[in-house]
């Protein structure tokens, strides 16, 4: 077994033990400090979560291969409001990088975003632990995309949890402008 094929096993193990830990919800940190203020039930109420649902013009398959391909992703990053607005000088130089596999890293919008596939199945669903390069050091929050095939287009459901409460609305933009946005030019092209 090759120390590459080791490490993601190992990911693998370690990620499955963060998402027990997590939830969907956030953070378990954050869950322990939401119990402590509300006189110790283990539950946060208080994550900020992202759910948005999108429609593109081309078959799960191509909308599954532009957000898991290098080649593919990079064409996004070029046509994202990050990478035409300026924000290019900030975001660093590393290149647009996506290892296809479970467990697998991805470096994104020049190593601004980071982080490893969770969970990935063909055509139909991606799950990563994701995160931005201003967030503290070991944050990573879980971003899932599940698609569906609605006849020639593809409906995406995305759920993004589990980030710093006061990046909610600035997420949520980000993904319209840097991902869906670009993706849509993309795919129709």
């Amino acid at each position: 077994m090759t120390s590459a094929a080791i490490d993601r096993r190992g990911f693998a193990v370690r990620a499955g033990s963060l998402i027990a830990g997590l939830g969907i919800a956030g953070l378990a940190c954050d869950a322990a400090k939401a119990a402590q203020a509300s006189g110790g039930d283990e539950i946060s109420h208080t994550n900020a979560a992202i759910h948005q649902k999108i429609m593109f013009a081309a078959p799960a398959a191509r909308v599954y291969e532009a957000l898991t391909m290098t080649e593919q992703f990079d064409k996004v990053v070029r046509l994202s409001a990050a990478m035409n607005s300026g924000m290019q000088k900030m975001l660093g130089t590393t290149p647009t990088s996506i290892d296809p596999v479970a467990g697998g890293a991805f470096a994104l919008f020049g190593g601004y975003v980071t982080g490893r596939n969770l969970e990935l199945v063909p055509n139909a669903r991606i799950v990563q632990a994701w995160r931005a390069g201003s967030w503290d050091a070991g944050d990573y929050s879980i971003a899932k995309f599940v698609l569906l095939d609605q006849g020639p287009a593809t409906k995406l459901t995305f759920d993004h949890a589990g980030f710093p409460n006061d990046a909610a609305e600035h997420l949520a933009e980000g993904w319209h402008v840097n991902y869906w946005e670009p993706l849509a030019k993309l795919l129709a092209g």
